[in-house]
């Protein structure tokens, strides 16, 4: 027993010894490749940079040659006068719009600015004498000349490009071009990697690191400083006492500290010519050692995840035994269980079934009896017209007899005018008494309580009774079936006419009113009222107050029904002045309304 406790703890020092070198060797493996692959995207990151700069100035390369040759500054630097100054002026304004420079002027043998683009500003270049520049210099010398410096009049840093004048076969003048940078710097700024372009020199001059500007990488010897300061290239710099970015001469560290940060960076440059300018971009180590780590720690996590798969493996085959049985035991339950629930399932669909069609047979009952309620006044609708169709025919003959073409053609429009009052009559009771499928449409609520009210117009005639429509100006629309909006109505109104049937003077009133989310409609009469007891019965099925024949006790039932499919409600009051007011209220159409019923 001991020596079985000394072997499992000397497999377990050797197992995390394992561990902890495969976690060092992925770390140090994982910080080398991040590093190569920052370089080298520092790199190309950085090449990119180098040709943007070398574009930005290319881009004005040719302009101070083109504005040599133009006969405006020719005469100018040859009598520089009002009248030729002010063209070369306008002339030198002109160009910097078109061409997007910052500045253009011309200078005398003398170094004297005598036109400029700026000659309307406070910092104007005309009148100041710019020889001691180098790009000034190095056009007479040479042809051209290429300078980076902040500018002595204005202070705005820029990079000038100069060419000579000539004029009948000699120098008379230079011409300068003046490029802002700026812009380039600008886009640096909130860059992942640290960006500085230094001159040949190694002070730093573009940058989107605002503590490096004009502060040289190395320390500068004495005669750097004084032709520095000769040529005024950084104007009121104080680079004497600037200290230097990186305390190595001679050489770039390979990473280095920035001020104000904890992490290391990565420190690469690449030259752009002519001028001798080096590129230098910083790459952040911090996101490589800190995948490094999380790596490593991967490694070790996985390593100890296998230690313990093997403890863990053993004491699974012990729980796998167990663990089948229980689940077959469970499959076996789960599969009864599902069996009685799909019978459950397929019981209720089938009650669900047999209590939709014992519903919609119960709707066309109320259909048809609310339609056999009214069968004597529509009878008379309908025998009506007949009769007095009949007698039109008569006198039709008549006097088709005597020849009276212009009174048998008005008889003929009056019998036709009979026949389309049937058809109408017919027309709605064959729509009303039709069994239709349910399907929710746009409703015009107006609309169904005319149709309500057409149908039920014979019994109030009948009757005695006025039944009045109040038209909304707006009409308001609710998604439900026609049909049956107007048969829930159509009941209502039936209902208010039996309730009016011993007034004198029975009415019937029907309007609508709606919020923009609600809509009501209101049935009111002037009848008997319904009695405090039977409030809480009015609505149950195969409840009446009327004599044995004259109703099934459906209506109020089936129309709370028809009302759920839509989503709406029932409710009634007894007024105090007599009679009652029943309201139907349906939620306002809309288009998650229509979307529901079109799925």
């Amino acid at each position: 027993m001991p020596g079985f406790r000394f072997r499992r703890g000397l497999v377990a020092i050797l197992a995390l010894a394992l561990i902890a070198s495969a976690a060092s060797a992925v770390w140090f493996i994982s910080l080398e490749t991040g590093k190569r692959r920052a370089l080298a995207a520092l790199d190309d990151e950085l090449h990119v940079l180098a040709r943007t700069v070398e574009g930005e100035i290319e881009r004005f390369r040719y302009l101070p040659a083109v504005i040599a040759r133009d006969r405006r500054i020719l005469d100018v630097l040859a009598s520089p006068e009002p009248a030729t100054i002010e063209r070369a002026n306008a002339y030198l304004e002109a160009v910097r719009t078109d061409s997007g420079a910052d500045e253009l002027y011309v200078m005398k043998l003398d170094g004297l600015a005598v036109a400029a683009s700026n000659h309307a500003e406070p910092t104007s270049f005309v009148g100041e004498n710019y020889q001691y520049r180098p790009y000034f210099t190095d056009a007479l010398a040479r042809g051209e000349g290429r300078y980076y410096a902040v500018g002595a009049t204005t202070g705005i840093p820029g990079y000038f490009l100069s060419s000579v004048i000539r004029g009948n076969g000699r120098i008379v003048g230079v011409a300068i071009v003046k490029v802002d940078m700026r812009k380039i710097e600008a886009t640096w700024t909130d860059a992942r990697s640290i960006v500085a372009v230094t001159d040949a020199d190694g002070v730093v001059f573009l940058t989107g690191h605002a503590p490096w500007k004009y502060r040289p990488l190395q320390a500068l010897n004495e005669e750097t400083l004084l032709d520095l300061a000769r040529t005024r290239k950084y104007g009121s710099a104080d680079l004497a006492s600037a200290s230097p970015i990186f305390s190595d001469a001679g050489r770039l560290p390979e990473t280095a500290l920035v001020d104000g940060e904890d992490a290391r960076r990565l420190v690469l440059q690449v030259g752009i010519e002519p001028d001798g300018w080096r590129l230098l971009g910083l790459a952040s180590l911090a996101p490589i050692r800190a995948n490094s780590l999380l790596l490593a720690l991967l490694t070790a996590l996985a390593g100890l995840l296998i230690a313990g798969a093997g403890l863990y493996m053993r004491q699974r085959r012990q729980l796998t035994r167990a663990r089948l049985h229980a689940h077959a035991e469970l499959e076996r339950r789960v599969v009864e269980r599902t069996a009685e629930l799909n019978r459950q399932v397929e019981d209720r669909r089938r009650a669900e079934a047999e209590l939709r069609q014992a519903q919609e047979s119960l709707i066309q009952a109320a259909k048809l009896a609310a339609l056999g309620r009214m069968s004597a006044a529509i009878v008379h609708e309908v025998s009506q017209p007949l009769a007095a169709m009949e007698n039109t025919l008569a006198s039709t003959g008549l006097l088709a007899s005597r020849g009276d073409a212009a009174a048998v053609a008005d008889k003929v429009r009056s019998a036709r005018d009979l026949v389309r009052r049937i058809q109408r009559t017919v027309k709605l009771l064959k729509s009303f008494a039709r069994n239709e499928p349910v399907r929710l449409e746009p409703v015009d609520v107006d609309k169904a309580m005319a149709v309500a009210v057409e149908l039920a117009a014979a019994r109030a005639t009948e009757q005695g009774a006025q039944v009045k429509l109040c038209k909304s100006s707006s009409p308001p629309s609710v998604l439900a079936n026609a049909t049956r909006l107007e048969q829930v109505i159509l009941n209502l109104v039936v209902n208010a006419l039996d309730a009016v049937k011993e007034r004198p003077e029975g009415e019937v009133e029907l309007w609508s009113e709606h919020d923009g989310e609600r809509v009501r409609l209101f049935v009111r009469d002037n009848g008997i009222g319904i009695p405090d007891h039977l409030r809480d019965r009015i609505a149950e099925p195969f409840f009446t107050t009327k004599l044995t024949g004259e109703g099934l006790g459906l209506g109020l039932s089936i129309s709370r029904a028809i009302l759920d499919e839509f989503g709406g409600g029932m409710n009634f009051e007894t007024r105090e002045e007599g009679g009652c007011t029943f309201r139907i209220d349906l939620p306002a159409i809309s288009e998650n309304r229509l979307r529901e019923a079109a799925e």
